[in-house]
């Protein structure tokens, strides 16, 4: 899916290298909730965590949570022993948080631990604003601790905070529909507990009778997004459907780039992890009992390893699409009594092959699984590298352009010299995963069709004896 304007204008500025002058690079959580001290990185403004329920991603923006001091004009401090307590059932000793983090051009290092009955290292953490925006705001208003009191008791409104006509207009644009305005009200009975209030077509309505995404919306835009802070929020799908995912990542995208802001998000959703570049998606592995943090997954992976359906005998992994075609067109024409019996699953960049390798490579995999890398690539511990000694779009348009492209002018319905013409035309850019999008584009079909197509046709003159050394591992691990 392409790229959306507002996330390639952060990723443009954050690869300038200029802004985001406070940043937490990186947090190592130990003892804490089947943590062991294993790091994750936050390489881009906005990172995702993912991962099962019960793998650690709250556990991960909690600690991040406690690692600033915050000025008590702008927010309130947060403290470990409000996440991790104490309790009949649970005594937390030797934990801590490590963490590393940047402050006009300076890295440096701390750390909040502790021994045995007491946190230490709270004075000593650096100051930033932090924004904890937790699961309670999907709760919906009429169900919450003390608000039921509201509804039942004639009431007032006593006052109110105004949105600002920026944030009435980011509303309106993550919910796809117009609104007049919107405000955060107290009532006359409880001068604490806040009820959002909505006008739409010049008629107001409140909490009790919004829709749970509208509340949802209302109250983390609400949030007074500080430049330089650091937002956290958990599970920021929750209540919203997939265009209103989608919008809301690229309105944060919008403010984080505006502000220099900082945002770490937990989520399930692929429609969230498919707005956010590689290097900001983190994928919590946990197999055999020992906990990973890979960077840079695909959804499609993220989304398998966490479903729960059976699936075939055989896990391939591969990097992108384009090698999933690849592969399946080669097993089906040269294998097919295993083909059948795999799933192939993209993975995403080439680090997430690594450490599914070296997983495979420990035997740490609960069922048969394979790892490819691109024939591009290395040889790694735990990966087999897909054949042609380059990368996919590479291997096969010069092999069939040696051919004069054989009969894929008959597999895809056009004149032959307009495959010529246009698969020969997208040659000439220098980046290959753009080659099959701009002869498609040129032949007037489906960037899929024309890809499969060039691959079936490609596996259907490979060499017999070279495709068996694809296949034979195949019918090893099965």
């Amino acid at each position: 899916m392409p790229i959306a304007t507002e996330m390639r204008l952060l990723s443009k500025k954050w690869q300038s290298g200029t802004g985001w002058p406070k940043r937490l690079n990186w947090i190592e959580v130990s003892g804490l909730r089947g943590w062991a001290g294993q790091r994750i990185e936050f390489q881009y403004p906005i990172t995702a965590i993912v991962g099962e329920n019960g793998s650690g991603k709250s556990t991960l923006l909690q600690a991040a949570a406690c690692v600033y001091r915050s000025d008590p004009k702008e927010s309130r401090t947060r403290y470990a022993s409000e996440f991790f307590p104490d309790t009949a059932w649970d005594q937390v000793r030797n934990a801590g948080v490590k963490f590393g983090y940047a402050e006009g051009g300076q890295h440096s290092e701390n750390s909040i631990r502790k021994k045995t009955t007491r946190w230490l290292g709270n004075v000593e953490r650096p100051m930033r604003r932090v924004d904890y925006i937790d699961l309670t705001r999907i709760q919906p208003v009429s169900a919450r601790t003390g608000y039921a009191k509201i509804a039942k008791t004639r009431h007032n409104q006593a006052s109110a905070k105004d949105f600002t006509n920026e944030q009435v207009s980011r509303l309106s644009a993550v919910m796809g529909r117009t609104y007049d305005s919107a405000r955060m009200a107290l009532t006359n009975i409880d001068a604490k507990r806040e009820v959002p209030v909505i006008s739409k077509g010049n008629t107001a309505y409140s909490g009790f009778h919004q829709g749970s995404g509208e509340t949802t919306i209302a109250e983390l835009l609400q949030t007074d997004l500080t430049k330089y802070s650091l937002v956290l929020i958990d599970e920021i799908e929750s209540s919203l459907h997939p265009r209103a995912q989608r919008r809301l990542i690229r309105d944060l995208a919008e403010r984080c780039r505006e502000r220099e802001i900082q945002i770490i998000l937990s989520t399930h959703s692929p429609y969230v992890l498919e707005e956010l570049p590689f290097e900001a998606r983190k994928y919590i592995l946990e197999a055999g009992g020992v906990r990973e943090i890979v960077s840079g997954v695909s959804p499609q992976f993220a989304m398998t390893k966490m479903d729960d359906e059976d699936y075939p005998e055989l896990d391939l992994y591969v990097e992108d699409h384009a090698a999933k075609t690849f592969l399946a067109e080669l097993i089906a024409y040269h294998g097919k009594d295993v083909f059948p019996r795999c799933q192939i699953i993209p993975f995403g960049a080439a680090s997430v092959g690594h450490a599914l390798g070296q997983m495979v490579d420990g035997e740490r995999f609960p069922r048969p699984s394979l790892v490819y890398l691109d024939g591009d690539n290395a040889s790694a511990p735990g990966c087999l590298l897909l054949p042609g000694g380059d990368a996919p779009e590479q291997v096969v348009f010069n092999q069939l352009k040696k051919q004069s492209w054989g009969n894929l002018w008959s597999r895809i319905g056009r004149d032959i010299s307009l495959v010529d013409d246009a698969c020969s035309r997208a040659m000439t850019l220098a980046d290959h995963h753009e080659w099959v999008r701009l002869a498609a584009n040129q032949l007037k079909c489906g960037g899929d069709t024309l890809w499969q197509a060039m691959c079936a046709e490609w596996v259907s003159k490979f060499s017999a004896a070279e495709a068996r050394k694809v296949i034979r591992p195949i019918e090893e691990a099965i």
